[in-house]
């Protein structure tokens, strides 16, 4: 069955409000509300924080006394515990809203359908799945550590039109342009965790910090805390090869070493840096992916942004452990001698590896492709 396009039209509108959360709801999912009566919009509202009200309260505010008989649309179902706010349905109860729309449901086991049956119990007409597709895409990592305990695995490589990432002595920079670059930095807002590899952080001395004044215009005004709070940077170190001098550890309050082995030379000299360093021994003397992405859905990140070359990326690849991929293409040649996008055995056709392209962008002279891996 179809919905109508008028609760398409104002869904839109809720995700768009959802969408201005991006940078600062952390572990909570982005939700956004908008308060409809007589075809008329009441009010407008977004989750922005850990811990502040809650989209449909904050809208319910705004509206007052209108909200009565009001048809409420909110991208997420309706909270019904108790947990750092009071219940959202319990509020839109009191208000005597007359219809709630939502786009998805919540699969968090606290809330999982009692958000709607406490609604219709209530009487409230409840519509569910209304431009549902969009709202998974604005809150991938939430739906998945809810039904897996993993947060949302994303890949960011740049190569040249010959698939080649680096030059043979690791040199890098740049290969995309200006505003290919800018994207990144969008991407490195939304997420939570961003995972590098030492080699990378030997050769290029990186940061990998959001510089919110190199984000596209388009992101610009989006509400954030960047100057104070960082995504948490964590460096995959096997053998504890990290300088103490390197940029990335500078921000000791956002940054993680996590090795293979123990050091405890090296690994209380970070600690003395205030830079915590975790244990996650694998086969190989290599770290243990699975194990890592655990420990980060136990801290309930939704997010993770992976920069890496291609020896890292293509061990999250190969151990089936990344969700998308985004890979931006410049109009360059690099030539045989440079690095290889994914470092990957794959001896026979037969075990190639598909992706599944959702949507390719234009980014100055520069293509972004965003897939999905199609793991058998």
């Amino acid at each position: 069955m179809k919905h109508k396009s008028v609760h398409r039209k104002y869904m839109k509108k809720a995700l768009k409000q959802a969408a201005k959360g991006v940078f600062t709801t952390g572990a909570n999912p982005r939700v956004g509300c908008v308060i409809v009566k007589d075809g008329k919009i009441l009010a407008k509202a977004f989750h922005q924080r850990v811990g502040e009200k809650h989209a449909e309260v904050l809208a319910l505010e705004k509206a007052g006394y209108a909200a009565e008989g009001s048809t409420v649309y909110v991208t997420l179902e309706p909270c019904s515990h108790h947990g750092k706010n009071p219940p959202c349905a319990d509020a839109l109860i009191a208000a005597g809203v007359k219809k709630v729309v939502v786009c998805n449901n919540d699969p968090n086991p606290l809330v999982a359908g009692k958000g709607y049956l406490k609604l219709e119990q209530a009487g409230i007409e409840v519509i569910t799945g209304v431009r549902f597709k969009k709202g998974q895409k604005l809150n991938p990592g939430f739906f998945k550590r809810m039904q897996t305990g993993l947060p949302w695995v994303r890949c960011k490589l740049a190569q040249s039109l010959d698939g080649r990432t680096a030059m043979a002595n690791g040199e890098s920079h740049w290969i995309t342009g200006k505003e290919a670059r800018q994207d990144v930095q969008y991407w490195r807002g939304r997420s939570q965790v961003i995972i590098t590899g030492i080699e990378t952080v030997l050769h290029d001395d990186c940061r990998l910090n959001v510089r919110p004044d190199e984000l596209s215009k388009k992101y610009k005004k989006l509400p954030h805390d960047f100057a104070n709070t960082q995504p948490l940077r964590i460096i995959l170190d096997s053998q504890l090869r990290i300088p103490l001098d390197a940029r990335i550890l500078q921000q000791p309050e956002s940054a993680l070493v996590v090795t293979a082995v123990h050091d405890r030379i090296k690994g209380q000299q970070l600690m003395d840096m205030g830079i915590p360093v975790e244990f996650f021994p694998g086969i190989d003397g290599q770290v243990d992916l699975t194990k890592l992405l655990k420990y980060l859905g136990q801290l309930e990140i939704n997010e993770v942004l992976i920069e890496s070359g291609g020896k890292l990326a293509g061990s999250f690849l190969q151990q089936h452990l990344l969700d998308e991929l985004l890979i931006y293409t410049a109009p360059v040649i690099l030539g045989s001698n440079a690095k290889p996008l994914f470092k990957l055995n794959i001896e026979e056709m037969s075990a190639r590896l598909h992706i599944k392209a959702e949507s390719i962008k234009h980014y100055g002279n520069d293509w972004r492709l965003l897939a999905t891996p199609q793991y058998k």
